[in-house]
């Protein structure tokens, strides 16, 4: 199989990539620098040059706060990118994979979001990624529309997730104040990996939600981590009011994976789980 990946130096790209070069798949892999997808005219040339049997687009933007005032480039990379991607696609009869977010939903249920429930972003960076989805869904029918929550990988150029951040302020600060009224899925990029080649292989195209399994508060995964890395500092709890300079975002988007563990056959690990492999690998470098 051949694989075209855009937004190559991110944290999930970089799995991908790594674990179809070990199916001994081929993989010709983009960085922005070098395939602008909000860029047609390069979209066309590169698709129809390389002739993919499939594209993977990694390529988005993920700065939440920035997206407020620079909405113009969220939505040319989110929006406007996966338009593009998916009109020539269609026209060469090439599969597309997308990425979204837990971010296209407002966060007011009390119970996991599930493929059926209809979007609604708090800010400006949820509606990019869901125009993005309205433009993939509607420009072509052969697309797997993934939304993922909480990424986090060991691998990447381009992002430092949460967990990264968290693992630094620990090496510096005795005191750490960690909101606890943010709650999704962790998504470890090595585990969404494998479930989206597992995926593609089945041809069963559609929306997705691919995260780990099980749901925790923003305190929660970072009080798991620090006692597992016994970290003698002090972590107390806060609430996004008490950052007056964020972004609203959704107090509960945890995502139900329905029905991707009945076409796979079982659930992702949990979010334990794939935290603890996590900091193995860090320790491990």
């Amino acid at each position: 199989m051949k694989i075209l990946l855009t937004g190559a130096n991110g944290q999930l790209a970089q799995d991908i990539w790594l674990l179809a070069q070990k199916k001994g798949w081929e993989v010709m892999a983009f960085t922005r620098q070098v395939l602008d997808i909000s860029n047609f005219k390069q979209v066309k040339e590169a698709i129809t040059t390389i002739k993919p049997d499939i594209v993977i687009n990694c390529a988005a933007y993920n700065y939440v706060d920035k997206a407020e005032k620079e909405w113009e480039q969220a939505l040319l990379v989110n929006g406007i990118g996966p338009r593009n991607l998916a009109t020539i696609c269609e026209r060469q009869a090439i599969s597309l994979v997308h990425f979204s977010t837990d971010y296209v939903f407002d966060g007011h249920k009390s119970t996991p979001y599930t493929i059926a429930d209809l979007p609604s972003p708090l800010n400006k960076y949820g509606a990019t990624k869901l125009q993005g989805e309205i433009e993939v869904s509607h420009l072509t029918n052969r697309y797997y529309l993934i939304r993922v929550s909480w990424v986090f990988g060991l691998r990447g150029k381009t992002e430092v997730n949460f967990i990264k951040k968290l693992l630094l302020w620990s090496k510096d600060r005795d005191q750490l104040h960690i909101v606890t009224d943010q709650i999704s899925s962790p998504s470890y990029t090595e585990d969404v990996a494998k479930a989206v080649l597992d995926l593609i292989q089945t041809g069963r195209f559609g929306l997705y939600h691919i995260t780990n399994s099980g749901y925790c508060s923003r305190y929660q995964w970072a009080e798991w981590v620090l006692k597992k890395i016994d970290w003698s500092g002090k972590l107390f709890p806060a609430r996004s009011k008490d950052f007056p300079n964020s972004v609203l975002r959704p107090a509960f988007s945890a995502l139900d994976t329905f029905p991707l563990k009945n076409i796979l056959g079982h659930e992702l690990p949990s979010w334990q789980e794939a935290t603890e492999r996590f900091l193995k690998q860090w320790f491990s470098l």
